[in-house]
C-alpha cells in the first residue's frame, strides 16, 4: 500500500510540473496517467509531507550557496550543508536536488603557469620530492611556485604576480606575496615571510626550475635556514602538481570569466580568496577540514 501510494505521489507531482511548466490541461494529463482528476486534487490540496518541506528547505540552502560559489560541485555543497548549516545529507540526495534545479559548477579551466625557466641556471637541485604529495606534519615538505593575473584600464594590459608557498600536510598557503614585477624580490620576499612566520621550520623546499629558484641567493637562504631544496623536471609539471592544483582552484573559482578593470579590486579578490581558502573552503581531503583546522588539530595534539 506504502509503494503504492509513493507512485501516485510521483505521478501527482509529475501532472503538476508538466501543467505548471507547459500549460497542458489537468484533465489530459490525469487521463494519460491513468488516475483521476478527483484523486490527483485531493494530492495537491494535501498538507505538505515532512520530507517534502525538508527538501524545500534544503533546496533553498543549496540555491544559496550556488549563488554565493557556483563554483561549487555538489560534493562541495553538502560539506557546506553539514558544516555550516547543519543539514545532514549524502551526495546523491544533495546530486538529486542540483539536477532538478540545473545546478552545475563552473567550467574548469586549464592553467598555464608564467614562471620562466632560467637560461643560465646558477644552481639546480634534484628532484627530491619525486612526486611524493605527502607529508607527516606540518612544515615538513614546502611547495612554492609564481602564477599571473591580468586586468585591464581600457585596451592596455596590466599584470599582476603572484608567489606562494603551499604545505604539503595541511595544504594551507603558509605565505605569499603579490607584486607587479615577475623577479627575484618576489619569491626571496616570499621565502623570508614564511620563515618569520614558522620560526624553526625545516622543510623539504620544492619549485620548478624557474630563475628565482635556481639564483644561487635563494639557494643560500634555504641552506641558510637549514632546509633541503628539491625541483621539478624540465617540462614536468606534475612534479608540482599540488602547487599547481592551487592556482587551477583559485583561478577558476574567483578569477576565470571575470574582467578586472583596477589593479585593488584584483588585489583584494586574491587576498579574500588566499583567507577564505585557508580558513573556510573544506576538503575532503583533509577529512573534511579547511587547511587551518587540519595544521591546528595536529598542534593541539602535538
Amino acid at each position: 500500500m506504502g509503494l503504492s501510494l509513493v507512485r501516485h505521489g510521483q505521478i501527482y507531482q509529475a501532472i503538476k510540473e508538466e501543467h505548471e511548466e507547459h500549460g497542458y490541461p489537468i484533465g489530459a494529463l490525469c487521463k494519460l496517467a491513468n488516475v483521476t482528476r478527483a484523486a490527483y486534487y485531493k494530492w495537491l490540496h494535501r498538507g505538505t509531507p515532512a520530507y517534502e518541506k525538508e527538501n524545500e528547505r534544503i533546496t533553498d540552502e543549496i540555491e544559496k550557496i550556488h549563488m554565493e560559489s557556483p563554483d561549487k560541485g555538489y560534493r562541495r555543497i553538502r560539506d557546506d550543508l553539514d558544516r555550516y548549516h547543519d543539514i545532514k545529507v549524502n551526495d546523491k540526495r544533495v546530486l538529486r536536488i542540483c539536477r532538478k534545479k540545473g545546478i552545475k559548477s563552473t567550467i574548469k579551466y586549464s592553467n598555464n603557469g608564467c614562471t620562466r625557466q632560467a637560461a643560465n641556471p646558477q644552481f639546480i637541485a634534484e628532484n627530491i620530492l619525486s612526486r611524493d604529495f605527502t607529508a607527516e606534519f606540518p612544515n615538513q615538505k614546502w611547495l612554492t611556485d609564481v602564477t599571473e593575473f591580468k586586468y585591464y584600464t581600457g585596451i592596455e594590459v596590466h599584470k599582476v604576480y603572484l608567489s606562494a608557498i603551499l604545505d604539503l600536510y595541511d595544504r594551507r598557503i603558509v605565505s605569499y606575496v603579490i607584486g607587479d614585477s615577475n623577479n627575484n624580490s618576489l619569491v626571496f620576499t616570499t621565502f623570508d615571510t614564511a620563515i618569520t612566520e614558522n620560526p624553526g621550520a625545516k622543510p623539504l623546499c620544492h619549485s620548478d626550475r624557474g630563475f628565482q629558484y635556481t639564483n644561487r641567493v635563494f639557494h643560500a637562504k634555504l641552506e641558510a635556514a637549514g632546509m633541503t631544496q628539491s625541483m621539478s623536471r624540465v617540462a614536468k609539471c606534475i612534479d608540482n602538481g599540488p602547487m599547481e592544483g592551487f592556482w587551477g582552484i583559485l583561478k577558476r573559482e574567483r578569477y576565470y570569466g571575470k574582467r578586472f578593470t583596477d589593479r585593488d579590486t584584483l588585489v583584494k579578490m586574491i587576498e579574500d580568496y588566499i583567507f577564505y581558502y585557508n580558513n573556510k573552503r573544506l576538503q575532503r581531503n583533509l577529512g573534511v577540514l579547511t587547511p587551518m583546522e587540519k595544521h591546528k588539530r595536529y598542534l593541539s595534539a602535538a
